[in-house]
């Protein structure tokens, strides 16, 4: 694979059990670029050690002033020098296709798991999270998987040069070799406070960028509010956090390299302290003690990849660890794993057993929720984006699980607008170019989504001159328009898409009274015959439904007209209204009273009906008396 060749057709299946055999996962699948990046690795490292022979000959050589051995040495350095260019070069050029194309093998996994989940990922995996295994880990990994390729081919050229040393002169050659396992071993019990300060220092950062996005995104809210100052603080709070953690882990790292320094010193000094009193006592030559020299100083440059190696794991463990997590994340499982339905789109009634909410099919449904976060979970179950179990079964439409459909046809059939919709930068015509039935048009979508100063202030903004709003640029996300223009714009989107059923979550929430008032009569009118359900608690919104279900603690608790649930339901009034519950008890205790006066005066009339019952009887026995 080279990287004129990406993206990959398909980036493959991971083993996502754990961070380690993930990372095996990828090195497998670029066996043949670690091959060749492990043969001009020895290539490279060999002709390092090589020198070291070259130099000792021609030392010697010139002590023998034999000119025919020193034109053999130079030939044998120029032999060496040449396979260290070539070596060098070609193992950059490996190396550095290595990484890249795990990178972005990685990084299109990634992608086809965020298309998979949808606006589910973020749910399970913090914002901020996603950016740094999408960044910094990604390239951690990278990182791992092209230097297991030179750290073997300097494992086996330090082998290499150890075994001819020991060949070559065995009074040197033996100390050589019995100390260099030390080197490569020396840093192994620093590295994990390394590691675990390495992941401290990353999991600062990753709040640190979550809180970053998060103020950017509210950056006009926040200025609206005066609370610029207050993120400023938090954000210098948490960088000053990341920072802290950072000098700490690069203390750890630093210690780490001056071992790695120390340590090949001291083989120095010993190989030159005891090689000087064998050369002294006649016992090697003086081109030994060189060659030997120059092999244990050339032999420091394999050694770093050992210190490399061990930095590299330790950083792209974690992060593996991380990237796994998310890639074995799974919305639900497919049909096509368990056989079954096909493309086809189911139609009817939606039901979800969990709670009892029924939708019937055709009608516009409002549900009423007194928990927010309780609402945007039970949107997404009724748009099958939470996999059922057994104590949540799965939302059934028209009696079919939409976990029994495949992914393309489950959001065909039910369509889910959450409370923050989000708006791609382009054009009008381009944000409302949806996959759709075609039964509706743009222009009466966003007629129905009240779009019309919208509409007035994307011509005003235009640079093209051309007045025509549908060529009108919209920003990212829709910066530049407010709030309720934007929740407009998205709810005139999903309208076009035209959907079996559409779950629309607080659609209204950022709109002025009268705008909502015509929404809800236009949207009612527009989605005739369609199945359509509301998550609202405005009564100008629920006072347009042909039915409301109000969920408490997840059970659909009642269910009818707006204005018979008003009356009759205390809690979902409590909803409504938002009465306080010392405004609830108050009323409680009125109504007591009332009844309580009720009685009291039924008594009162019962008593004076009790005394004067005999004053009325002799009274007409007088009467009958008389007569």
């Amino acid at each position: 694979m080279q990287i004129r060749d990406l993206p990959y057709t398909d980036p493959g299946i991971p083993d996502v059990r754990s961070g380690p055999r993930f990372l095996l996962w990828l090195g497998r699948n670029q066996l043949g670029g670690q091959l060749k990046a492990l043969a001009w690795g020895l290539l490279h490292f060999t002709g390092i050690g090589g020198l070291s022979l070259g130099a000792g000959l021609a030392v010697q050589a010139v002590i023998d002033r034999s000119g025919g051995r020193l034109a053999l040495s130079g030939g044998l350095i120029a032999l060496f020098g040449a396979a260290i260019a070539i070596g060098d070069t070609m193992l950059h050029r490996t190396a550095v296709t290595n990484w890249i194309t795990a990178a972005a093998r990685v990084q299109q996994l990634l992608a086809r798991k965020t298309a998979e989940l949808g606006s589910a990922l973020t749910r399970r995996v913090a914002a901020g999270e996603v950016v740094a295994i999408s960044t910094g880990d990604v390239e951690r990994i990278g990182w791992f998987v092209e230097a297991v390729s030179r750290f073997l081919a300097a494992a086996l050229a330090i082998v290499v040069v150890c075994v001819g040393l020991v060949i070559y002169l065995p009074a040197l050659g033996i100390l050589v070799a019995l100390s260099v396992p030390v080197l490569a071993l020396a840093v192994l019990p620093l590295l994990p406070r390394a590691t675990q300060r390495a992941d401290v220092q990353r999991e600062k950062a990753g709040k640190a960028t979550e809180l970053a996005s998060d103020t950017v995104a509210g950056l006009r809210v926040l200025r609206g509010i005066g609370g610029e100052e207050l993120f400023l603080g938090r954000y210098r709070a948490a960088s000053q956090e990341v920072r802290k953690a950072a000098v700490r882990s690069a203390r750890m790292w630093s210690l780490i390299s001056a071992v790695q320094v120390l340590l090949p010193g001291a083989l120095l000094l010993a190989v030159i302290t005891y090689g000087a009193r064998l050369a002294l006592d006649g016992r090697i030559e003086v081109g030994g003690l060189v060659t030997v020299y120059s092999a244990v100083t050339l032999m420091l440059f394999p050694l770093r990849h050992f210190e490399e190696i061990a930095m590299a794991y330790s950083f792209s463990r974690p992060a593996a660890r991380r990237a796994a997590r998310v890639l074995s994340l799974e919305r639900t499982a497919y049909e096509d794993e368990r056989g079954g339905l096909d493309d086809a789109r189911p139609t009817g009634d939606l039901y979800d057993p969990a709670t009892g909410l029924l939708a019937p099919a055709g009608l516009l449904t409002a549900v009423v929720c007194g928990d927010p976060d309780a609402a945007g979970r039970l949107a997404e179950r009724l748009g099958g984006h939470a996999a059922g179990d057994e104590k949540n079964p799965s939302v059934l439409l028209g009696g079919v699980a939409l976990d029994d459909l495949p992914l393309d046809a489950a959001r065909a059939s039910v369509l889910v607008q959450d409370k923050d919709p989000v708006l791609l930068s382009g054009t009008l015509t381009e944000l409302l170019d949806v996959p759709a039935s075609g039964a509706v048009d743009p222009e009466k979508a966003l007629a129905a989504a009240q779009c019309g100063d919208v509409l007035d202030a994307l011509v005003q903004a235009s640079v093209d001159g051309s007045g025509d709003p549908m060529r009108s640029r919209i920003t990212e996300r829709g910066r530049s328009l407010s709030g309720g223009q934007r929740q407009r714009l998205a709810l005139a989107r999903s309208l076009v898409t035209d959907p079996e059923v559409l779950v629309l979550d607080e659609p209204t929430s950022a709109v002025d009274s009268h705008t909502e008032a015509r929404i809800a009569r236009s949207v009612k009118e527009l989605r005739a015959g369609r199945t359509t359900v509301v998550f609202a608690s405005s009564p100008l919104l629920l006072d347009h439904a042909d039915r409301v279900v109000f969920v408490h603690e997840g059970e659909a608790a009642a269910v009818g007209a707006h204005r018979e649930l008003l009356r009759d339901e205390p809690g979902y009034r409590a909803v409504v209204t938002r009465e306080t519950e010392a405004e609830q008890e108050a009323e409680q205790d009125l109504k007591q009273e009332q009844e309580h006066e009720q009685r009291a005066k039924r008594d009162q009339i019962s008593e004076r009906d009790q005394i004067m019952e005999p004053a009325a009887s002799r009274a007409r026995e007088e009467i009958e008396e008389s007569a």
